[in-house]
């Protein structure tokens, strides 16, 4: 992106006047509202088309796979957020947000662009996918990172929401090069790491959203909306039921100070 003074200021998603409200081209209120699912108009919103049902179905399922996983990170940042300014849900939710990074949620963008580096890494192999999938992860190995897209902490004998996502991509007949990247590093992977590494769900949704057709730089929407959701359940019950400061409370407790004693107390 080219900082300072740019030519062509447009844009090709929204505009209005006096009498309408114009969005990718329909009537936001006479085609649009009433008219549309949340997904549907998600989809045409980022992509500038509506989705087929195929399409559909996917993304809706992947963003009920990865809307909620519990006090994770990300939800105890937004709980105690509120607790500490219970007027403030937007300030509660943008720490939920921020707290999605590389680890959890936006863990999915990661290994999707794994995955496209992979697909490419084949295409330049005249199409030998599994030569580049072991090419890729004994790169990774010698760097000491992680494979993305597999591997779990708590579901090491196979993420069931990957599992799930996969079957409803097979149900609808999504099975692309990016599917069988995924399935070829999880063929591969274990053996050069040498340890379990199942498909987790943050492989699974690049994968199978990518073979569907959504564009690769828009996939750290997908988990950051469905986190919206779920964070709204939490701020919700946080408001009537608050265990915010509980959590603080118990992180006190929990970790010991291993730091340097004071030398002597100040009058």
């Amino acid at each position: 992106m080219r900082i300072g003074k740019q030519d062509g200021a447009f844009t090709e998603i929204a505009e209005s006047d006096a009498e309408s409200i114009t969005v990718r081209g329909y009537d936001l209120c006479s085609e649009l509202i009433g008219k549309i699912d949340f997904t549907d108009y998600f989809w045409l919103l980022v992509t500038g088309e509506k989705p087929d049902a195929v399409q559909r179905r996917m993304m809706d399922s992947c963003l009920v796979a990865i809307a909620e996983h519990g006090l994770v990170p990300s939800v105890q940042a937004a709980r105690m957020t509120l607790a500490a300014g219970p007027e403030a849900w937007q300030g509660a939710m943008a720490a939920g947000i921020l707290g999605m990074g590389s680890v959890v949620a936006g863990s999915s963008e990661q290994a999707g662009r794994f995955l496209v580096s992979v697909v490419e890494t084949a295409d330049s192999m005249d199409g030998d996918l599994e030569k580049a999938a072991i090419e890729s992860v004994k790169a990774l190995k010698a760097e000491r990172r992680k494979v993305p897209g597999l591997g779990h902490p708590q579901h090491s004998d196979g993420d069931p929401r990957a599992n799930r996502l996969l079957a409803v991509a097979a149900e609808e007949g999504i099975r692309g090069r990016y599917i069988e990247a995924l399935y070829m590093l999880a063929k591969v992977a274990p053996g050069i790491v040498e340890r379990p590494l199942p498909i987790n769900v943050s492989g699974a949704i690049p994968a199978t959203i990518l073979d569907a057709g959504w564009p690769v730089d828009a996939l750290k929407a997908v988990p950051i909306l469905a986190r919206t959701a779920g964070l709204s359940a939490h701020l919700f019950e946080e408001s009537r039921r608050s265990i915010g400061f509980i959590m603080s409370h118990k992180a006190d407790v929990s970790i010991e100070y291993d730091g340097r004693k004071a030398s002597g107390k100040s009058n």
